[in-house]
This record gives C-alpha cells, sequence and structure tokens, in this order.
C-alpha cells in the first residue's frame, strides 16, 4: 500500500515517551504532521528533531499535532524526550517493529529503520503533503511551512 496526498490518512494507534496509546483517528478535527525517523539519538535525527522543538510555534500556529515516529521503545523515547525537552510526542513503532513506519511507505527494509518520511493530514483525516529525505538528509523546514499552510 502506498500513502498518496489526497488519501484518507491509515489509522494506527502507538505509545508516545509516556506509555499513552496515541491513535490517529482520535485526534480528527486538527491537522496532524507524522515525522517518521531512523532512530533516536543519533546525530542528523537528533539535530532535525530539535530544529523542529525550537520552531515548533509554527506548529501550534496551525493548530496542528506534530507526532514523531520512530522504531525505538517506548524507554529510549522517553529518554530522548527528556534529555532534548521536546514538547511534542515522540511514537514507540517498536511492537512489532516497524508495522506503522511499513504501513507509511518510510520503512528502509535493508536498514531494519525507518527514513525520513512526513505526512501532514488535515482535520478531516486526509494527507494533503508527503515529502521524504534520506536517512543522512534533515528535511527542510521549509518543507513544513509550505504544508502547514495547506491546513492553516
Amino acid at each position: 500500500m502506498t500513502v498518496q496526498i489526497g488519501d484518507n490518512a491509515p489509522n494506527f494507534k502507538l505509545p508516545n515517551q509516556h506509555g499513552e496509546e496515541i491513535e490517529l483517528s482520535a485526534l480528527r478535527g486538527k491537522p496532524v504532521v507524522l515525522a517518521f525517523y531512523p532512530l533516536s539519538f543519533s546525530p542528523t535525527c537528533t539535530d532535525e528533531l530539535c530544529e523542529l522543538r525550537d520552531e515548533f510555534q509554527i506548529f501550534q500556529d496551525s493548530n496542528a499535532a506534530l507526532l514523531g515516529i520512530s522504531v525505538d521503545s517506548k524507554f529510549t523515547q522517553a529518554a530522548f524526550s527528556e534529555a532534548k525537552g521536546y514538547q511534542f510526542d515522540l511514537l514507540a513503532d517498536f511492537k512489532p517493529h516497524g508495522e506503522v513506519t511499513k504501513l507509511y511507505d518510510a520503512w528502509l527494509e535493508e536498514k531494519g529503520h525507518g527514513t525520513r518520511a512526513t505526512y501532514v493530514i488535515d482535520a478531516e483525516g486526509q494527507v494533503v503533503a508527503k515529502f521524504v529525505t534520506s536517512p543522512g538528509e534533515m528535511r527542510p523546514l521549509e518543507d513544513y511551512k509550505k504544508a502547514l499552510e495547506l491546513v492553516s
């Protein structure tokens, strides 16, 4: 299954860094940004998520929920979030390994983890933007800003 712009975003439920179950469909009524990333604490992932933390106002201005998703456990996500002061949820796509990452076409089979894929979902649950970069390449903040204009 390939998730494309215009599709209804596939529903899922994953634990966040606090062990709380977050279900995508429960967030209907507000925009959601899914930011898949390879691995917590890796240099590029840390730089990228810290940039999103520092620019978090762009998500707040759009009333959008930002969800970071990797194949790390909720315990790793908790340590990463606490160490870096993230004010958004980090979801653990850990059991079964990478199931949601695979569902959203962000899986790198040869690596055993996800790539950098972003899906912006409107308040009705439709994908309105999608952008992907390789694991070692940060997604431009400008891409987030342009995509958020579609849901503001």
